[in-house]
């Protein structure tokens, strides 16, 4: 079943709790949440002690986290004691095999789900060598760092090569940027499991009609 994940980057952040409430009320499975450093990408979001608060307040939320950061292993544990329950880190941010498995198993090990992300240029093929250490490849359709970007069209290429080998191993496929009523049904279309929403979902005046739109 296609799964929505609502970005809380896009919410009214002085009344996080009560949005992501909304979120979940409106059709929303999971909260996505994107800590940026600033270094990796060109922005600084918010760290592990938002996610804490976060999930004390809804403590029975699915909480995506997407790691957009230089050192994902230095943070792991924070974010795993805040309450995540799936972890993604870039396959860009590592700096070679061993250290992309290294950190996937670090986080498998911690009791949460594994993600790898890539970004538009890095080709669908640089994840097809960890699968068996994964539970869900996240598709970049925009560059990572900013909320509200138009959606990159070639990512429907990437999904569609990635989908065959994701759902041999029972590996979630995830979608991040741009996502809406018209490019979410496509993205379901070329294999996505998992649609990321932030913009599109917390701006519209009818939510529980785009989740049901971002379905199919």
């Amino acid at each position: 079943m296609l799964q929505l994940s609502a970005s809380v980057l896009a919410a009214d952040l002085a009344n996080l709790a009560a949005q992501a409430r909304w979120a979940l009320d409106a059709g929303a499975d999971m909260l996505h949440i994107d800590v940026m450093d600033g270094h990796f990408v060109p922005n600084i979001s918010y760290g592990a002690p938002v996610l804490k608060c976060l999930h004390s307040a809804l403590p029975d939320a699915f909480y995506d986290v997407h790691l957009m950061i230089t050192d994902p292993n230095k943070y792991l544990p924070d974010f795993v004691a805040a309450g995540a329950r799936l972890i993604t880190v870039h396959l860009e941010a590592l700096p070679d095999a061993a250290a992309v498995r290294q950190t996937l198993g670090a986080i498998r090990a911690a009791g949460c789900k594994a993600g790898l992300s890539v970004k538009p240029a890095t080709p669908a093929a640089a994840v097809l060598p960890y699968l068996d250490a994964l539970d869900l490849v996240l598709v970049m359709s925009v560059e990572p760092g900013f909320g509200g970007q138009a959606f990159l069209p070639q990512a429907l290429d990437k999904l569609r090569a990635l989908r065959d080998a994701c759902r041999a191993r029972g590996v979630w496929l995830e979608v991040d940027g741009g996502v809406d009523a018209v490019t979410g049904p496509q993205c379901a279309a070329a294999g996505a499991d998992v649609l990321v929403a932030g913009s599109s979902f917390f701006k519209s005046p009818g939510p529980a009609a785009l989740a049901a739109a971002l379905r199919g």
